[in-house]
């Protein structure tokens, strides 16, 4: 067997299409604030950062107190959400291709997401999924991405050296925060940022299909 290997995946726009909760909870958390809600897209174009940095971007700075309101407003909504819609779907295909990385002896599986340990939890004892996850490093441990603190803790939890790691995500954050730890980076357009964006924030390869997930990543792994 060679080196051991790590897939890490950001999970909201990259494993499961939640976007439908997120705009709702951020809704509220604007109501909270009586604010105008912000468009769609700029709500999605903050998903993959930390709730509270997602926040500041989209509403500007507050008093730790109506920021802590705001963030409980967006965290009560998108549960309630949940209860009432089910767990986000993962997106086809995407949970039989990590089924077949996770089959094989030398490859770890991780995830590195903007959500709070409590909603990645909720997402693992939902899908029974506890098993394929070596690692699962979360917004409350760490400073938001694009900062590399994710990516480098499941590096150093599962001993994988960040030229045998890929990470997998939808957003800039994502691929800017691969890149600062080192590893290699897939960008999937079947989330929150455009194609062109990904390529820009310097993503080894950009995908349409997750028909492609898996054999992009042995290229990436060969070097060709």
């Amino acid at each position: 067997m060679g080196p051991l290997k790590l897939v890490l995946f950001d999970v909201d726009g990259t494993l499961i299409d939640s976007q439908h909760a997120i705009v709702a909870a951020m809704e509220a958390a604007a109501n909270e604030a009586d604010l105008p809600m912000p468009t769609r897209a700029d709500t999605l174009s903050v998903v993959g950062l930390s709730l509270v940095e997602a926040i500041a971007r989209l509403f500007g700075a507050f008093t730790q107190d109506d920021q802590a309101r705001m963030v409980e407003a967006y965290r009560n909504a998108y549960m309630t959400a949940r209860q009432h819609d089910g767990a986000p779907p993962f997106f086809d295909g995407v949970l039989e291709a990590m089924k077949s990385l996770a089959a094989r002896d030398e490859v770890f599986l991780g995830t590195a997401t903007g959500m709070s340990r409590r909603g990645m939890q909720r997402i693992v004892e939902t899908y029974g999924i506890a098993g394929l996850f070596a690692t699962t490093q979360t917004a409350d441990d760490h400073p938001s991405k694009p900062h590399p603190a994710m990516v480098n803790a499941a590096l150093a939890a599962t001993g994988v050296a960040p030229e045998d790691a890929v990470f997998v995500g939808d957003t800039t954050y994502d691929i800017e925060a691969g890149r600062a730890a080192g590893v290699s980076t897939i960008g999937v357009t079947w989330g929150y940022h455009a194609a062109r964006d990904l390529e820009q924030a310097g993503a080894d390869a950009v995908i349409d299909r997750v028909a492609d997930l898996v054999p992009t990543i042995e290229r990436l792994w060969s070097g060709s």
